[in-house]
């Protein structure tokens, strides 16, 4: 690793290769596998991350909305990107692109067959998402017939998969309510097919289901934060490398007397003599207002520093004053052994919140 001498955000390609077999590992050799790279690929760099991807020979990738689709395609990515989220207004362009829909509600399933039949599309491929206790997103068991009355009425499109998602796949506390999610699947899956008279793909499982749930594997399964590192328990992250550091360094050293304060609304007062040191890092890059007052923490020179008063739009200031270092000394906020995790902890939110909220504004630099 490089020393930084900016805040940047350092990738692990190699890690991602490590993730992407290990999760290969778990399933069997004609499930296909989907990446989901949404959110700036879970707030690393969608475009890079999906070409690495590629070379790895994933089957699908999958982003939530049509624009981050456009990005990949003007990109060059050629695998076939499923758009989890897609509204009407941008249906021509997921046709233009060659993006293949979720179709979640008579309403969605209404409007892309319109479009497609304007376009005069064949057998365009389209993704069914069912709802089966997440309530989120999906149609409902009894809305199969409508859907299949809705498709035996045009040539425009044609079912590639049908999916669901698990609800707690993590919680082993929720295990009856994981297996009900499954057997209710596999119930709207089985009848839909009947129906159809040909057979798409069936996914289900997120990271969590693949490794907690074999029987749910079906004919492909959807990896997200494990690619990236976490498996969702203690257990299995040890099995995943993380791929993204986020690295800063110290930008000045101020001397603390006691009874002095720092930061914004003197949130921050020193019981002591001491020193603290600022980083050019803040909310404004995705290190929220929670993580002050000593609910977060850096990593200098192997020492934990605790992050001292509000958090600024661009700088933190930690505590230093047990620890050995210097101006543009590395600061490491999250990475391989100092995890998101960890650093979510203390804040009491989760992993997938901290990373995703990267700014795009942070240097991106790759290691191959």
């Amino acid at each position: 690793m490089s020393k930084a001498s900016e805040t940047v955000l350092e990738i692990d390609l190699k890690a991602l290769q490590h993730n992407f077999q290990y999760l290969k590992s778990k399933i069997g050799s004609k499930v296909k596998t989907l990446a989901v790279i949404k959110a700036f690929a879970y707030g690393s760099d969608s475009v890079e991350i999906a070409k690495y991807l590629e070379v790895l020979d994933v089957d699908y990738l999958a982003v939530a909305y049509t624009k981050e689709g456009v990005v990949l395609r003007d990109a060059g990515i050629k695998t076939p990107i499923v758009v989890l989220h897609p509204q009407p207004v941008n249906f021509q362009l997921i046709i233009e692109r060659c993006l293949e829909p979720s179709i979640y509600s008579p309403r969605i399933l209404t409007s892309f067959i319109e479009v497609a039949e304007k376009h005069h599309q064949k057998d365009y491929p389209i993704h069914v998402k069912f709802n089966t206790g997440l309530n989120r997103l999906g149609f409902w068991e009894n809305d199969i017939d409508y859907i299949i009355e809705k498709l035996a009425k045009t040539a425009s499109i044609k079912v590639s998969s049908i999916f669901s998602h698990l609800a707690a796949s993590e919680d082993i506390d929720e295990k009856e309510f994981t297996l009900n999610q499954i057997d209710s699947f596999k119930n709207i899956s089985i009848n839909l097919i009947d129906n159809l008279g040909y057979r798409p793909m069936r996914h289900m499982t997120n990271t969590s289901g693949i490794l907690n749930y074999p029987e749910a594997h079906f004919d492909m399964v959807r990896a997200g934060i494990g690619l990236y590192g976490y498996g969702n328990s203690a257990k299995e992250s040890e099995n995943l490398k993380p791929i993204a550091t986020l690295k800063s360094l110290i930008s000045q050293i101020h001397m603390i007397e006691k009874g002095e304060s720092v930061g914004y609304n003197r949130a921050y007062t020193s019981s002591d003599y001491g020193k603290t040191a600022t980083i050019p890092i803040g909310h404004a890059d995705g290190i929220s207002r929670i993580y002050g007052h000593g609910k977060g923490h850096v990593f200098i020179n192997g020492k934990k520093a605790p992050i001292v008063g509000n958090v600024c739009m661009d700088m933190l200031m930690v505590n230093i004053s047990d620890i050995d270092c210097k101006e543009g000394d590395e600061v490491i906020v999250f990475g391989a052994e100092n995890t998101a995790e960890h650093l979510t902890e203390d804040a009491g939110t989760i992993s997938y919140e901290l990373l995703t909220a990267v700014s795009q504004r942070i240097k991106r630099v790759f290691r191959r």
